[in-house]
């Protein structure tokens, strides 16, 4: 996890510190309310809260195997994107206010630079439905039909080559 920082036209891009981890859930738990609850229900809710809340996932960060990138304006936090595993997108977030300025795409394509030191450039995600046009239009397939777990939509999608930015 040594990636240079990436630097946009008003944003940086870095792998989160252990003292952004809190405010980082508390974007993606905002950000959730407003775009995908709606979606997903009260178990499907609830379920989402406890994965961002819970001890495993810190402890996942905390050993590096749960790689958490934060989009920083002025040092505030706009946008996250984790990966988790070898190559998995977990979760990613942009705040409101900073939808369609290039944040989403430039976390993904950083997280992507860091897998490809290790001749990898597959990325996979369980897109929540709300998300899919835009993985579709940075080069992301859907790989099957929308489908539910524990009370979670998403469709399974694949990005076989670099993230079109």
């Amino acid at each position: 996890m040594d990636n240079e920082p990436l630097t946009g036209p008003d944003f940086t891009i870095s792998y989160a510190e252990e003292s952004e981890w809190e405010s980082a859930m508390q974007l993606a738990w905002r950000t959730f309310l407003k775009f995908e609850a709606g979606e997903y229900g009260k178990v499907g809710t609830k379920n989402f809260f406890n994965f961002i809340s819970g001890d495993l996932l810190k402890q996942m960060f905390l050993a590096g195997t749960y790689r958490l990138a934060v989009a920083k304006i002025e040092g505030d936090i706009v946008g996250i994107a984790s990966i988790r595993g070898q190559r998995h997108i977990s979760l990613l977030f942009v705040e409101e206010s900073f939808h369609r300025q290039g944040i989403g795409t430039a976390l993904l394509a950083f997280l992507q630079k860091d897998l490809m030191k290790n001749g990898n450039c597959i990325m996979s995600v369980n897109a929540a439905p709300y998300g899919v046009p835009f993985y579709e239009r940075i080069g992301f397939t859907a790989t099957s039909s929308l489908q539910m777990a524990d009370g979670i939509t998403f469709v399974p999608m694949v990005c076989l080559s670099e993230i079109i930015t």
